[in-house]
């Protein structure tokens, strides 16, 4: 029997047994039926691509249409040929560039741009935008936000997701690991739309990444088209479906670093033991505490007042030569440069002077006047000289890499090695969360 027929007798047994009808009642043939949300349309979403005084957009392959915001398209700009936005007062200007420098100039006075690329024209080119030399499925536009241009790329969210994966994860991780993550990037972006702001999501780690095609590989798109629709649901509601790289063994409770305490949001084990991060050591020199901590003149010592139950810090105070600073654990690590707050310091005891110390010069102190300066103690000698101590080195033991709440990318990889498939992964890290179809919500 071949794989196709297999596949038919499995959609007719299957339909039958549903359907509550005899197998004999059953048409001989039956196709298997296309689930709902797989013929609904995809939600759309905005993703801020760039914010700069300037954008240059580039049509790729196929030719882009640049429109203005009632929806009229006003030129047509061929494969290859690039574009220049700049603020003109409150209108936006775009300045087609030739060969030889700028060609022609066009003022939208409604301060925005729709840009979409052309539908392509047999071959194998698809339909996509350059900016900033990585290619973008979707519309772009062009609007004025103050003194600088946003770049927005409106794309459904099932064409998104395939960079967001690819951005977020290793690609030749487990399927069960990138169709956790897919269906956790799902629900995060769904959960961000606000439809009153000009946009819905970043395209850093301020959001969840997203680098554009050129992130997509054959097995993200896979997770993403295996997992069609699926979001975590708590409630009747999206969950915030937060993850992090690693916790370092266990994860934490969201309410005990953030407002608040989520149901789903608790510390479970982890399992990211692989991570290259899962410990980790850090060396923090005199020089760069003394910039880090400019209101105490540097540190000699970094007292942890308090932790979270999983034993992320919370408060901790800092001692320099110019005082004391209490600071948050969060404060802490960005000062710091710190992978996580799940971390102890430790002081290494600073390189002693060499003795004697060296002599200054001592031309001029042997004469009369030098003598008598020396005897007032105006002069101090060089043997009673005092030296400033000397500054010492800190050592940062820490575990972990991220915030630690929600998913552990690091441990979705683990456990899809252990062969748990991503739906009991998504329950590990999401406590009592439901998946379902975008489309029941």
């Amino acid at each position: 029997m071949t794989r196709c027929r297999l596949g038919t007798l499995v959609a007719f047994l299957r339909l039958g047994w549903h359907a509550g009808l005899p197998l004999a009642l059953l048409p001989a043939a039956v196709a298997a039926p296309v689930p709902i949300e797989a013929r609904a349309p995809a939600p759309l979403v905005r993703v801020l691509l760039q914010e700069a005084p300037s954008l240059e957009l580039e049509a790729g392959s196929t030719a882009l249409r640049l429109g203005d915001g009632a929806g009229r398209t006003l030129l047509e700009l061929a494969p290859g040929a690039r574009v220049q936005f700049v603020r003109s007062g409150a209108a936006l200007e775009a300045r087609l560039l030739g060969p030889a420098g700028t060609a022609r100039r066009l003022s939208l006075p409604s301060g925005q741009a729709w840009i979409d690329p052309a539908p392509a024209q047999g071959g194998n080119n698809e339909p996509v935008l350059t900016l900033q030399q990585r290619r973008y499925r979707g519309r772009l536009l062009v609007r004025s936000e103050g003194d600088r241009l946003q770049a927005i790329n409106l794309i459904d969210v099932e064409s998104y997701l395939p960079s967001v994966v690819g951005s977020e994860m290793p690609a030749s991780w487990p399927q069960a690991a990138l169709r956790a993550q897919a269906v956790a990037a799902r629900t995060y972006a769904l959960r961000q739309r606000r439809p009153a702001a000009p946009f819905d999501l970043k395209a850093t780690v301020a959001s969840q990444v997203y680098k554009g095609v050129e992130s997509e590989t054959d097995s993200t798109r896979e997770a993403v088209r295996s997992t069609r629709s699926q979001v975590l649901v708590h409630g009747s509601a999206l969950i915030n479906a937060v993850f992090h790289s690693s916790s370092g063994g266990l994860t934490e409770n969201s309410g005990e670093i953030w407002r608040q305490q989520l149901p789903y949001l608790v510390s479970v084990p982890d399992f990211d033991q692989a991570s290259p991060v899962h410990a980790w050591q850090l060396r923090v020199e005199p020089e760069k505490l003394a910039r880090a901590f400019r209101e105490t003149d540097g540190a000699f010592r970094i007292e942890v007042l308090s932790t979270t139950s999983s034993g992320r810090i919370r408060q901790a105070r800092v001692t320099g030569p110019g005082g004391t600073l209490l600071l948050t654990g969060a404060e802490l690590r960005q000062r710091l440069g710190l992978r996580s707050t799940l971390a102890r310091f430790d002081f290494e005891a600073p390189r002693a002077y060499p003795f004697p110390p060296p002599l200054p010069s001592l031309q001029g102190v042997f004469t009369p006047e030098g003598i008598r300066s020396l005897a007032s103690g105006m002069v101090p000698s060089p043997w009673r000289s005092p030296r400033p101590p000397a500054a010492p080195t800190l050592l940062v033991s820490g575990r972990g890499y991220g915030h630690g709440v929600g998913m552990s990318q690091w441990g979705a990889y683990g456990l899809a090695l252990r062969g748990e498939d991503y739906r009991q992964i998504l329950q590990h890290y999401y406590q009592g969360a439901r998946i379902l179809p975008y489309t029941s919500l």
